[in-house]
């Protein structure tokens, strides 16, 4: 299984990546700081796939998305996903990005959770967090997203209505890697078990 290292090497904390504005929303967020799992923090790892650099995987089993890396390594951050009924998969394209989006609740989750407001703006309180990537196919907006949390307590779980959660560190950290028109790879639920095992490099 792609995910079944816990070993890897941890990345280094993004920081560097955050700004001023991120720094000032992410201090004054209206939730409590999570204690993410060490297998679910940011790793690199080795990648034995044989998607592009540039790539993004998800494994929804593992609750892991992997950034491919040249040299056959990955960072590999842990993911909430979307419950079976509801999740996304199949191959996608990074058709845009914003950062601290609002979000604007669909009509049919809507109708699953009473009480939604039309539109939340962007900040700390708003479920898209800090960053979202949207994925298209054939051009046209799938309606999915990576994007961060405002329930990072949440990550390596399947909750979420479809899109893939990732901590708002993580989130920033891979909105800057990743280009427009990335290829995004989701597989279906029962796919890793096809992908491999990943095992642990040194970042020395």
């Amino acid at each position: 299984m792609l995910g079944g290292c816990v070993t890897a090497q941890l990345a280094p904390a993004p920081e560097a990546n955050l700004k001023p504005r991120d720094k000032e929303l992410l201090a004054h967020a209206p939730y409590a700081k999570a204690t993410i799992p060490q297998n679910f923090q940011r790793h690199i790892v080795d990648y034995t796939r044989k998607e592009a650099p540039g790539t993004i995987l998800v494994d929804t089993d593992a609750r892991y998305l992997y950034y491919v890396l040249d040299d056959h390594k990955a960072i590999r951050y842990g993911v909430a996903v979307g419950e079976e009924a509801l999740a996304f998969s199949g191959v996608a394209k990074v058709g845009s990005k914003a950062e601290w989006p609002g979000w604007t609740p669909t009509p049919d989750i809507k109708r699953r959770i009473e009480g939604l407001p039309d539109h939340v703006a962007g900040g700390p309180a708003n479920p898209l967090g800090a960053r979202a990537l949207y994925l298209y196919q054939n051009g046209k907006d799938t309606l999915y997203r990576i994007h961060g949390t405002n329930q990072p307590e949440y990550i390596g779980s399947a909750i979420s209505s479809g899109c893939i959660r990732m901590t708002n560190e993580d989130v920033i950290d891979l909105y800057e890697r990743a280009k427009m028109g990335a290829t995004v790879v989701v597989l279906a639920p029962g796919a890793s078990q096809s992908v491999g095992r990943v095992a642990a490099v040194s970042t020395n």
